[in-house]
């Protein structure tokens, strides 16, 4: 379905975001990318549907190139690519509804957008996007009045009713308690399973990543360092969270199991401590290794 050959992305200043990326999504997959900030996670997903140029290479989506696309065919695709933030990007002024009816807006005229007037099967399909997320009581509360939660499910409902192909996710429960999280990535897993969309989640989380993905892509410093299955993950974490050539003082953690946790300290270059954390009833017994 979406295949990227030697995508690399270079901005003004001179920063190397992504090196060189080659990756395959199949219809349908749960995928997750993987790695610490700074890994090129945004970026990638970015490229994918054009908010980010690539410098270099080449993006297909189901056979199409799209890195070559006129403005008009570009905004055709954009319809059927899904974009959930970490921030949410809802209008926070308008109603609940009225920012699921913006999902709509490539379907409508200019003149029907300003207004935000819609046709009667375009404010139905969004109250059953809201029903779809537990949130069709909300409909006509403010954005603004919701939590954190809360406005993520409506930005869930407002990518649902574009009826996308395909739904990236940007750090969606980056901001989010771990309960409403896990909240979050089961509802994007339903969607998933239930209208066979194919989803795409960035997170740095590993243990989320281990648990809900089909398929997983590490990124390290711009460049696919894994790509696989979650089972295969465990002995990649080191090379996905920490390099060789680091030049700051890091310290990446990355969760192996739900008992026990890995922590590495790397500063100039070398690894300098060594630690993990086992949970035993609720508590941590921390060992170390220099």
């Amino acid at each position: 379905m979406l295949k990227l050959k030697k995508v690399s992305k270079v901005y003004k200043d001179g920063t190397r975001a992504l090196f060189e990326v080659d990756i395959e999504v199949k219809q349908g997959e749960f995928v997750v990318i993987l790695g610490p900030s700074g890994a090129g996670k945004s970026t990638l997903l970015r490229c994918i549907n054009r908010l980010v140029e690539p410098t270099t290479g080449k993006i297909f989506l189901n056979g199409e190139e799209i890195t070559s696309l006129d403005k008009k065919r570009l905004c055709k695709i954009r319809q059927k690519i899904g974009m959930i933030f970490q921030q949410f990007n809802l209008v926070r002024r308008l109603s609940v509804l009225q920012n699921v009816l913006c999902g709509r807006l490539g379907y409508v005229s200019t003149f029907r957008s300003l207004f935000y007037s819609f046709p009667k099967e375009d404010v139905q399909l969004a109250l059953e996007c809201l029903g779809r997320v537990g949130l069709k009581d909300f409909a006509t509360k403010r954005a603004d009045t919701l939590s954190g939660g809360q406005q993520q499910r409506v930005a869930i409902a407002r990518v649902l009713a574009q009826k996308p192909k395909i739904i990236l996710a940007d750090e969606p429960v980056a901001s989010l308690d771990p309960r409403t999280a896990r909240m979050i990535m089961d509802l994007l897993k339903k969607i998933n399973r239930e209208e066979k969309i194919t989803v795409i989640v960035n997170l740095h989380v590993v243990e989320l990543a281990k648990e809900y993905a089909d398929h997983i892509i590490g990124l390290a410093k711009g460049k696919v360092v894994f790509d696989d299955t979650p089972s295969s993950l465990d002995k990649y974490l080191k090379k996905i969270y920490w390099e060789e050539e680091t030049k700051i003082v890091d310290e990446s953690v990355a969760s192996v199991s739900n008992k026990v946790r890995l922590i590495w300290i790397a500063e100039a270059g070398k690894i300098v401590s060594v630690r993990w954390q086992v949970e035993k009833g609720g508590e941590e017994n921390v060992k170390k290794s220099n």
